[in-house]
């Protein structure tokens, strides 16, 4: 009996008076967690802004410049992971330093303790950064739906002039100088079937044959050369649909492999903030 006593107050543990039961102290340092946290989240979004600065991960609207898709995927892993190292070793190391120092405790129960503290660390910055983001992200959509409310309007009425105005000309374009132009409600009307035609992402075969007499009829050209006219205008909207679904394709793939990079960058950071916390625990501990 009087050695387990001792040996609980050289743990730190006040003896047990009579009846009254000593209650060993937590092995968590929650203010130490908490300061690494704010100091991991605040460096986080630190690099982030800087990042954006200079550009990185980002893609051009213009053609043949910019990062590729490829590339964008690649650039945005490195610079997930270099946040996630950098901001994690802060955290992990500022929480270590700044532990309750456990006292005859074995060398082993320490290390543990103090990569469970840099795990905690990690785990409440990053909730942090995700409750920022969250609340960013709310704000940005619900301004971007009242803008595109207030878009919305204007662009259903004028749906129609989403059509390139020169298809419809190259269309009822007239053989010869002396041939009267179309008139208003005939381009409109062209307009309407290329619109739908847009919409739908080919031309129907109906379409296709009413659009080959009126152009025959309104531009006074053979029927041969009008059909040629409607089939470039079919090819025309496959090659835009193809695109599409290949710029959706893209941005799919994208998107996949950076879930994937954003995964392993945070389990990167996890394994850091344990190694951090233990490595400041640990120069704490040499230096009291």
């Amino acid at each position: 009996m009087d050695t387990i006593l001792s040996t609980r107050a050289d743990l730190g543990v006040p003896l047990p008076q009579d009846g009254i039961t000593a209650v060993s102290p937590s092995a968590v340092s929650a203010t130490a967690i908490i300061a690494g946290a704010l100091v991991a989240a605040a460096a986080t979004l630190v690099l982030v802004v800087l990042g954006a600065g200079f550009g990185f991960a980002s893609l051009s609207p213009w053609p043949h410049a910019g990062a590729s898709a490829a590339a964008f995927a690649v650039t945005t892993a490195i610079g997930l992971i270099i946040v996630q190292w950098i901001s994690s070793a802060l955290g992990g190391y500022i929480t270590g330093r700044l532990r309750t120092k456990w006292i005859s405790v074995h060398t082993h129960e320490v290390f543990f303790r103090d990569t469970a503290h840099g795990l905690v660390t990690w785990a409440t910055a990053t909730l942090i950064v995700t409750a920022a983001g969250a609340a960013i992200a709310m704000s940005a959509a619900g301004n971007a739906t009242r803008t595109a409310g207030a878009i919305g309007a204007a662009a259903a009425s004028s749906a129609p002039n989403a059509v390139d105005a020169y298809d419809v000309d190259t269309l009822l374009r007239p053989a010869s100088m002396q041939t009267q132009p179309a008139s208003a409600e005939i381009r409109a009307q062209t307009t309407r079937i290329v619109a739908q035609s847009l919409a739908t992402g080919s031309v129907r075969a109906e379409d296709q044959t009413y659009l080959t007499q009126l152009i025959s009829a309104q531009a006074g050209v053979p029927q041969s050369e009008a059909q040629s006219r409607v089939e470039a205008l079919s090819a025309k909207i496959k090659q835009s649909e193809d695109a599409a679904r290949a710029a959706a394709d893209s941005a799919r793939k994208v998107a996949q492999k950076t879930s994937l990079f954003t995964a392993f960058a945070m389990m990167i950071g996890a394994f850091i903030a344990c190694v951090s916390a233990a490595i400041g625990g640990r120069l704490r501990d040499l230096h009291p």
